[in-house]
């Protein structure tokens, strides 16, 4: 089997990972991520490897991996410690370079368990390091959704003569304290279950729905003429993430519609919302809003990959304190893109609670809307563009907890799994 950087498995589809740590000079320097072609996935790789030039074969089952050539202007330190992360596999990089030293730098890997038992272990680890992470970050989510469903402002008297009782949020931390205040503490986890169910649910259809299409793209354009990568993963992405939006989104209004509820409670029960929605609405009341649901992928994805392709390349060069370039030009990317399509985002939550519930939930006041273009300038004209980004800065702010709290119950729940199952594989340094 060879390791590349192309992020492919033998079916085209991008495997688990290794990701290894280390400091040079008291701080990370350098990252790069490489695939396996066969079932055996090498990933995040923290070094001083150029990822255009790593090349290498695995011999047997405790095979080592050589990259031909080093060519960063940054030494690779000695021996580096990594930690398993998909799969079971050990690595770590062994001789050390000087800064104007091409000689190889010598990977080991180590994958002395059966593929299907770890498979099962980095899949049960993911995914209850993923309901964890939702469970700890869903009081920010209520009160995101409680700030875009808000029309009326703090900052301005005038709208509120029509509150009819709604409650007037300003900033994250006042919007906590009033919920805790008025609603108590499981206040900010109205639609954790639904919230819990849609992540479980979105996370296996896109990531079906994103190999089915990869295998698609490869049948019909064959591996000679095969499209190039970032157009590839763009298609089956967009392809992907519309196919799980669309399949899950019943259950993204029932979160929605029950972060929005107060004290005064619409649904007593998630059978009881529905029964009443599909009596009330009919199906049809189970999909409003996901035309803007599906709007905002695309753009989403576009404007993620042009920026961060824009700024990988010069904050690549720079020697930053808080880690690589690319990491740097990923965040980047995310940010931006997500304020770009933040608006289609609010749209779609003020459309899922119309109809015949809108004026029951905590912000009695929420205007009648009738399709995204026409509700996009209804904001505009009553509440200015700053309407459109209601919820923008604990939108942004929850990404850091979630990938925290993720990255941290992962490893702890795989090492147990691992633990409980066989013994690990011996690392060696050659």
């Amino acid at each position: 089997m060879s390791l590349d950087h192309s992020r492919r498995g033998s079916d085209g589809t991008s495997l688990g990972s290794v990701i290894c740590i280390t400091a040079l000079s008291g701080k990370v320097q350098w990252s790069s991520s490489l695939k396996l072609t066969s079932p055996l996935p090498l990933a995040s790789v923290i070094g001083s490897i150029q990822p255009s030039l790593v090349h290498g074969t695995a011999n047997g089952r405790d095979g080592l991996l050589e990259t031909q050539r080093s060519t960063s202007p940054s030494a690779i330190g000695p021996a580096i410690s990594c930690y398993r992360s998909g799969f079971g596999v050990r690595l770590g990089i062994v001789n050390q370079n000087s800064p104007n030293d091409n000689r190889d730098a010598r990977l080991v890997a180590s994958t002395n368990r059966t593929f299907d038992g770890s498979r099962l272990q980095v899949v049960t680890a993911g995914a209850t390091a993923g309901l964890i992470s939702r469970f700890v970050i869903a009081p920010l989510d209520v009160v995101k959704i409680r700030l875009q469903l808000q029309s009326h402002s703090l900052s301005d008297p005038l709208s509120h003569q029509d509150l009819r009782g709604s409650p007037v949020y300003k900033g994250t931390i006042r919007t906590l304290r009033h919920i805790v205040k008025h609603e108590g503490i499981t206040g900010l986890w109205k639609g954790n279950v639904p919230a819990e169910l849609m992540y479980v649910s979105y996370s296996a259809i896109q990531f079906t729905a994103y190999r089915s299409m990869t295998m698609l793209l490869h049948r019909l354009f064959g591996e000679q003429n095969r499209l190039p990568q970032a157009a590839e993963s763009f298609i089956s992405g967009a392809a992907a993430g519309a196919t799980a939006t669309a399949t899950t989104y019943p259950l993204d209004l029932l979160r929605t519609r029950f972060a929005a509820q107060g004290n005064d409670r619409v649904y007593t029960s998630l059978r009881r919302a529905v029964w009443t929605i599909h009596r009330d609405e009919g199906i049809s009341g189970f999909f409003r809003g996901l035309a803007p649901g599906l709007a905002q992928i695309v753009p989403l994805m576009g404007i993620f990959f042009a920026i961060y392709e824009t700024a990988r390349q010069p904050l690549g060069q720079l020697d930053l304190p808080w880690g690589s370039g690319d990491a740097t030009a990923g965040v980047l990317a995310s940010v931006v893109a997500k304020t770009a399509v933040f608006p289609l985002d609010l749209v779609r939550k003020r459309i899922q609670v119309q109809g015949p519930t809108r004026n029951r939930y905590v912000h009695r006041n929420i205007p009648e809307y009738a399709g995204t273009i026409q509700t996009i300038r209804q904001i505009l004209k009553q509440e200015r563009v700053r309407g459109l980004y209601r919820g923008l800065t604990v939108s942004l702010m929850k990404a850091a907890p979630a990938s925290a709290v993720t990255m941290w119950t992962y490893e702890r729940v795989l090492n147990f799994l691992i633990s409980k199952g066989e013994d690990g594989p011996t690392e060696r340094l050659v």
